[in-house]
């Protein structure tokens, strides 16, 4: 499970969207929906995401935010000699919307078709 406590002590404050954006810039990669979003590759990588907050709004027990997720991703090929896929990464983004509990800082995220 997912807990984003130290942006729930902050809610309210100036200081909310950076401590969130940090929060979520230190999850583990798997814990991001990265290959569901993929839009220009095969397979996302576990390298290091950023994160952009585009809104936050409160509804009653929980903390709604849609955050733009900016990560890398590669056109997997089968890593023959004679392979013609190329290995670069390609640059890969997807909006996830975050669901923060007030009471318990339990948070769930979800995929934004955009």
């Amino acid at each position: 499970m997912i807990r984003f406590a130290n942006a729930l002590q902050v809610w309210g404050t100036p200081q909310f969207n950076a401590i969130l954006k940090r929060e979520i810039e230190g999850l583990e990669s798997a814990q991001l929906p990265l290959q569901q979003g993929l839009t220009s590759s095969s397979q996302a990588l576990d390298a290091r995401v950023n994160a952009m907050i585009i809104d936050v709004s409160d509804a009653g027990r929980v903390i709604r935010a849609r955050v733009g997720i900016f990560y890398t991703g590669i056109v997997a090929g089968c890593s023959c000699a004679d392979d013609p896929t190329p290995v670069t990464e390609q640059n890969e983004y997807c909006v996830v919307q975050l669901t923060i509990d007030k009471a318990t800082a339990e948070t769930t995220l979800c995929l934004v078709a955009e």
